[in-house]
């Protein structure tokens, strides 16, 4: 949708007498929720010097204990472009293999790329990285203020609030980002629907310590009537979630207990692990859904706002924080003037199909390993074995788990590579580090071209070529244009100086 669109707010938003400051009045973009998507999102735009205003309905003292655990190769990747990855690794537990039903296991030691593994880790210590990075660049947080509603013009975006003390307000930006999980205010107030269904209920999960230590895998089993999962963290507790089909209609309201997974797990995998000490347990369901478009104007969804899915595979969290990345850079290369407002829409045409993709194959796991009568076991068996026999589908569903995988669609007549996402090269020692990913910290384009290739900083008129220029550590024919978030924008092979220049001068807004 084009940027005119305008959508009315569920409540006044109108500025209300209020003994609270208003930091928000000269936001560039104001992000409700301050979840891992948020952060991140929050984050890349004051890096690049846009004013950023975080609204969150927790106050700031409450921590977020929320499901997910896992982080995936291509999100590990876009945390290395902030500087931040292996900081997390160090907090995290390495893990190599997924087993699945059937015994058939996904070895991730083959991904290409500087993480092959899975990290487990539970979502606050990646949210305190990102909350960190977010504050060093001067975003400004507001805790304890609920959204109430949303309205927008041809210029901004007006957000109603109240604050703890019941107070009401608001604030107003050029954009608003709604990152504020599956019951998404921002979503509502955009007037977009959330079309989909329930997948599975009554969900038992829990962060325990066991007397058996089962090795460092991530483990999924199931039996007939209960499936069971088993993830460790590395600090003495391991994530333990589970389902028995006897209580799958029980309400996510109604109490949970260790002796209740205890016996899913007993269940599943034939012992309980000599569970014990859980430091966090809690009963849900999940759901499938997605928005029709994550952008209405100047309202964007991205997160769990945008799409929500089975855990399986722990695809969630790293589904979001890669929509951000998308995001933040498109939403500063306009603000700051160096791309047009028609970039934006690029957002839901290549994140939309990614988002429905990770529902179909979490979906896939989560069916699988519910399965209970004899066709389903069959379909399960021929799946696995055409995993286990055929290189190109198993690389196509780790490509799909980890992220590493999806690629975005190309212009006709593009190169290659153009959409794919860029491996972390060598590249020749210079100021930008010697790693792709370390050069895109800067957050800026990387060029990448052959060592004998000069290209000058300005273009004919003058103007500053916003990129980082750098070369191949290595003789290469190729040149490579990638953009903030990791994906090439633009590659050809020998290519002149003049091409070079045009490419840049197009995705950088020179």
């Amino acid at each position: 949708m084009n940027g005119s669109t305008s959508t009315g707010a569920h409540t006044d938003t109108s500025t209300h007498a209020s003994p609270h400051p208003d930091p928000g009045a000269e936001a560039s973009v104001i992000v409700v929720g301050a979840g891992p998507t948020g952060l991140l999102l929050a984050g890349d735009l004051a890096a690049a010097g846009i004013p950023v205003t975080v609204l969150e309905k927790r106050p700031a003292d409450i921590s977020n204990l929320t499901r997910a655990f896992a982080v995936h190769a291509r999100t590990l990747e876009q945390l290395d472009a902030r500087g931040l990855a292996d900081e997390l690794v160090e907090r995290g537990q390495r893990i190599e293999k997924i087993r699945l039903f059937d015994g058939f296991t996904l070895d991730l030691t083959g991904l290409r790329s500087r993480f092959p593994f899975l990290l487990s880790t539970p979502q606050y210590e990646v949210e305190k990285l990102l909350r960190r990075r977010a504050t060093e660049h001067g975003v400004a947080f507001r805790h304890g203020t609920q959204v109430t509603g949303l309205s927008q013009d041809a210029t901004g975006v007006d957000v109603g609030v109240r604050f703890e003390d019941g107070t009401a307000g608001s604030f107003r930006a050029a954009y608003a980002v709604g990152t504020d999980g599956v019951r998404s205010v921002v979503r509502e107030a955009a007037g977009q629907s959330f079309p989909g269904r329930p997948v599975i209920s009554s969900i038992v999960l829990a962060d325990v310590q066991l007397s058996e230590s089962p090795d460092l895998t991530a483990a999924v089993r199931g039996s007939k009537d209960a499936f069971a999962f088993v993830i460790p963290f590395g600090d003495g507790y391991w994530r333990v979630g589970g389902w028995n089909r006897e209580r799958a209609d029980i309400p996510d309201s109604a109490p949970t207990s260790l002796d209740e997974l205890k016996d899913i797990t007993r269940r599943a995998l034939g012992t309980d692990l000599g569970m014990h000490d859980a430091r966090w347990i809690s009963r849900f369901h999940s759901d499938e859904r997605q928005v029709p478009s994550y952008r209405t104007g100047r309202i964007f969804l991205a997160g769990d706002a945008a799409h929500t899915h089975s855990p399986a595979g722990g695809q969630g969290m790293n589904t979001g924080l890669q929509d951000a990345a998308n995001l933040s850079w498109k939403l500063a290369a306009v603000l700051r003037g160096h791309a047009p407002e028609a970039l934006l829409d690029s957002y839901q045409g290549e994140r939309h199909p990614v988002g429905r993709a990770v529902l179909r194959s979490s979906g896939a796991i989560i069916r699988l390993a519910m399965a209970h009568n004899r066709r389903q076991y069959a379909l399960r068996s021929l799946l696995t074995t055409a995993l286990r026999r055929v290189r190109a589908a198993r690389e196509k569903a780790l490509g799909q788990i980890t992220g590493i995988g999806y690629a975005y669609a190309a212009p006709r007549g593009a190169h290659p590579l153009v959409g794919h996402r860029a491996p972390d090269v060598e590249l020749a020692e210079g100021p930008a580090g010697t790693r792709l990913y370390e050069a895109l910290r800067a957050g800026e384009f990387v060029l990448i071209t052959p060592v004998a290739t000069e290209i000058e900083a300005k273009d004919e008129e003058g103007r500053e070529l916003r990129a980082t220029l750098t070369h191949w550590a290595r003789p290469r024919r190729s040149s490579l244009l990638v953009r903030p978030d990791g994906y090439i924008a633009w590659a050809a092979e020998q290519a002149r100086p003049e091409q070079i220049r045009a490419a840049l001068r197009e995705w950088t807004g020179a």
